[in-house]
């Protein structure tokens, strides 16, 4: 499939408004540091995020430089001040192959999860720590071994970090962790979390968003579209819509994820618990 010829632009210019958002950050007092965490560094660190997803798939420079995906995504990474990126490819491999699977799709809660936030109070706290949950996560339900890439996108974080850390000091590595923890915990594009396989219709499993926020976050709510053809970038999802609109709306779909998130707190059918699980046979490793 044909790479984004602008998402290795489109990510460069986020890692560098970042950057000079550290700069900018030096003297602001904290509480307008966490402002603008929230308000502006959320939204790009969790939209930098949903790039590292989209280049996963080999989207920014195709399927035969599988390499040079791998790289990118762990630059794309240094805003969000926690090494992510080549773990989230580990595992985002097994939820396309795995899709609910128990003990294989770590995208699922846990058990524990789905008995512990069951009241409103407690999902609006479960979803305020969504980045503790899907770090952690991966862990208890299918812990794999480390790789190499893992260690060098640790290494190079490290490193991004040291270098901020002397240039300018404290304020700005806590607005890029500040940014990463609250713009993955209660905030608007995070109703993606919810929105994408949490069954607010029985039977159906994975739901698409079709609202404004997909300008921000390369077209993420095109989720349907997405699991059917994983490998086209998601600047071409809505195409995928357009050209074949019979197979996508009549399904359920959202169009906003505020909304998702308010469903998704008060109303009793909704929790950690609603979703799909099944036993799957892995597939055989072939060299």
């Amino acid at each position: 499939m044909r790479p984004d010829p602008h998402l290795k632009w489109t990510v460069l210019a986020m890692v560098l408004a970042q950057l000079l958002a550290c700069w900018l950050v030096r003297g602001l007092a904290w509480r307008w540091l966490l402002f603008w965490a929230y308000a502006f560094g959320g939204c790009v660190n969790h939209s930098l995020t949903l790039a590292i997803h989209d280049i996963s798939h080999n989207t920014a420079f195709g399927t035969s430089r599988a390499a040079h995906n791998r790289w990118f995504a762990i630059f794309a990474n240094l805003p969000v001040g926690v090494p992510y990126a080549a773990s989230f490819k580990k595992y985002h491999v097994d939820h396309h192959r795995y899709l609910g699977g128990d003990g294989l799709d770590v995208d699922v809660p846990t058990r524990l999860e789905g008995w512990l936030f069951c009241t409103p109070a407690r999902k609006l706290l479960w979803l305020a720590l969504q980045p503790l949950f899907y770090s952690l996560r991966p862990l208890c339900v299918n812990p794999k071994a480390l790789t190499r890439m893992e260690v060098f996108n640790a290494l190079v974080q490290l490193a991004a970090n040291a270098a901020i850390f002397a240039l300018w000091g404290l304020k700005p590595m806590v607005y890029l962790l500040a940014s990463t923890l609250l713009g993955l915990g209660l905030h608007p594009i995070s109703g993606h979390f919810v929105a994408e396989h949490y069954m607010f219709l029985k039977g159906h499993e994975t739901y698409s968003y079709y609202g404004p926020l997909n300008w921000i976050t390369f077209n993420v709510g095109y989720h349907m579209e997405h699991h059917d053809f994983p490998s086209i970038p998601g600047c071409n999802l809505p195409l995928v819509r357009k050209i074949a609109p019979e197979y996508y709306d009549h399904l359920p779909q959202h169009h906003s994820w505020v909304k998702v998130l308010w469903d998704f707190v008060f109303e009793d059918s909704l929790g950690p618990y609603a979703r799909v699980k099944r036993v799957c046979k892995l597939a055989e490793e072939r060299l």
